[in-house]
């Protein structure tokens, strides 16, 4: 089945829905970029993993201690706490892929490096810590540096300042680039809307080479399609994350017109 919106379809950012979807779009992305890199660059899918969850620890929230009362002071009943029930958190280690562009005519250096953001990139803890750790350590090599991110909710994380990129337009969806050459201050914005088409976005390669395109929307339409997106999602019911009463108003109305045209 199609997809039935024209651009990002925001049932795809569900918290249960999302990892999948994560998942093949770094995929396809690789897939999409790999023939327009040839013959001079390769597309390859690299990973970054973290622990996520607590120590082993157990500490107790209330510490209750017997006392000798002081000679002449009344005496205070000693209460004993029930006996706690000890869970023992197993940290999880995660792992979370992204893509890099490398040139073979110099030894398959790094070129680019092409992050899709994910929620544990988001809020704060180790995801965020090991996401933002990358990203400084891109900013500050020779590679550039572009993000995506097609989630609407969550503290924002691309390289990019929020408030210089709200300050141009608003959206729903932000594709950033930072390019090694030149002024690593200037940041180049892809604005998405939920109502249009995702962008097609430049992709810096080494050299004077020309950049590569990276059709996102075009991408997005494999992934939803490969994965049955279309008989998965329930679109009865409202979207989560919550849409604004307007945007729920005409994903419902887009979502009857595409099922009257079958």
């Amino acid at each position: 089945m199609s997809m039935i919106f024209p651009g990002m379809d925001p049932y795809l950012e569900a918290p249960d829905i999302w990892p999948g979807v994560h998942a093949r779009f770094i995929v396809y992305l690789c897939d999409h970029l790999q023939p327009r890199l040839r013959p001079r660059y390769l597309a390859a899918i690299e990973e970054r993993v973290f622990v996520e969850g607590p120590d082993r620890d157990i500490i107790p929230d209330v510490w209750l201690r017997q006392h000798q009362p002081q000679a002449g002071s009344p005496v205070v009943a000693v209460i004993e706490g029930d006996a706690p029930v000890l869970v023992d958190v197993v940290p999880l280690e995660l792992h979370e892929t992204y893509i890099t562009i490398l040139d073979r005519q110099a030894g398959q250096r790094v070129v680019t490096v092409i992050e899709v953001v994910s929620p544990t990139n988001k809020y704060a803890g180790p995801g965020r810590e090991s996401y933002c750790a990358k990203q400084r350590e891109v900013l500050h090599s020779q590679a550039h540096l572009v993000e995506i991110d097609l989630l609407r909710l969550g503290p924002h994380v691309l390289a990019v300042p929020e408030w210089a990129a709200r300050r141009r337009r608003t959206y729903d969806y932000l594709a950033c680039v930072n390019r090694a050459t030149g002024q690593r201050e200037r940041y180049e914005l892809y604005y998405g809307q939920l109502r249009q088409r995702l962008p097609r976005v430049r992709l810096p390669l080494a050299d004077n080479d020309p950049d590569v395109v990276a059709d996102l929307q075009m991408v997005l339409a494999q992934v939803y399609e490969a994965g049955s997106y279309g008989e998965r999602l329930d679109y009865t019911v409202p979207c989560v994350p919550a849409l604004s009463p307007a945007d729920q108003a005409w994903v419902d109305l887009e979502r009857q017109q595409a099922r009257q045209a079958t």
